[in-house]
């Protein structure tokens, strides 16, 4: 499955359009996490169990859309792009979209 945030892949050329498909997951903040982030915030530096988390989150999301598109008997989705929404206090919603494809 060819991944691509642009909405062409150079040198193939699509042959079949399917559509928008998307995956999504919704994650909450881990108290052991926001205990370590309180702490980084009087010393500074990465928030690794957040980069983690949202590393994770993303990896989630995308699998989920590739498996959509797989089903719609695509080879590849173009234009991908991703967005997060607050969806309670503590939780956000990781998004991911784009246009299924077949190339050739």
């Amino acid at each position: 499955m060819i991944l691509t945030n642009v909405g062409t892949v150079p040198g193939r050329e699509i042959i079949e359009h399917y559509g928008l498909v998307q995956g999504s997951t919704v994650r909450a903040k881990h108290v052991g996490r926001d205990l370590m982030a309180g702490l980084k915030n009087l010393v500074g530096g990465e928030l690794k169990g957040y980069t983690e988390l949202l590393q994770d989150s993303r990896q989630q999301a995308m699998d989920r859309m590739v498996e959509q598109a797989q089903g719609m008997g695509a080879n590849a989705v173009v234009n991908i792009r991703f967005a997060t929404s607050s969806v309670a206090q503590g939780a956000a919603e990781l998004f991911v979209y784009g246009t299924a494809v077949k190339l050739r």
